[in-house]
């Protein structure tokens, strides 16, 4: 993968900046592993050229966004990627291998889709996998949070689709779903300004 140039995230990266990067992952030195769907969104951007670099956090998830608006919209996603129970018995989280959509991306680079295609494709995608997973869990209300639901097109999508399996859905409307929601609940928590 590192010496394939055609890449757009390895053309990036100086031949140096290669080698450290590759030494980083194969001892697992500074490259730890995340559950952010907001670094899923980085790659993705990343993959398909729209942002190499990042003067602020979530800039890649917009451009993400708003690449949609050039699309004709589609229902269009990527075959789902794998449900799976974690290795570790005592936790009872799922894991999503996103491998098989990331190889779906890079074939539709390959035959020449468009950026937006692309895009709406990655989101219709994120909200189905995450119908599937409420499927999983079986709980018929489901509460949609996070830094990644300050997007529009992904909070309405994702609504859609869990109310189109009869899910009760819930999500910010009065307060952010990022880090000011987060902060809002710790004020709550620790019993700043009353009752």
């Amino acid at each position: 993968m590192f010496e394939d140039n055609t890449l757009l995230p390895v053309g990036a990266f100086t031949t140096a900046e290669l080698g450290t990067l590759k030494q980083m992952l194969n001892r697992r030195l500074n490259a730890p592993l995340t559950s952010s769907a907001g670094r899923l969104f980085d790659a993705v951007a990343s993959i398909i050229g729209l942002r190499q670099t990042m003067s602020f956090e979530g800039q890649a998830a917009m451009q993400m966004e708003f690449a949609i608006a050039e699309a004709n919209p589609t229902d269009e996603s990527y075959a789902l990627p794998a449900l799976k129970a974690s290795p570790n018995e005592e936790d009872t989280h799922l894991m999503i291998d996103w491998a098989p959509v990331i190889t779906q991306i890079l074939d539709d680079l390959r035959q020449k889709a468009s950026i937006p295609i692309i895009a709406a494709r990655f989101h219709n995608t994120l909200a189905e996998i995450i119908a599937r997973v409420a499927q999983h869990i079986g709980e018929a209300r489901i509460v949609l949070s996070g830094g990644c639901f300050q997007n529009r097109y992904l909070t309405e999508r994702t609504v859609q689709r869990l109310e189109q399996e009869g899910y009760r859905v819930y999500w910010h409307q009065r307060v952010p779903p990022n880090d000011g929601g987060i902060a809002l609940g710790q004020l709550y928590a620790a019993g700043v300004g009353g009752e």
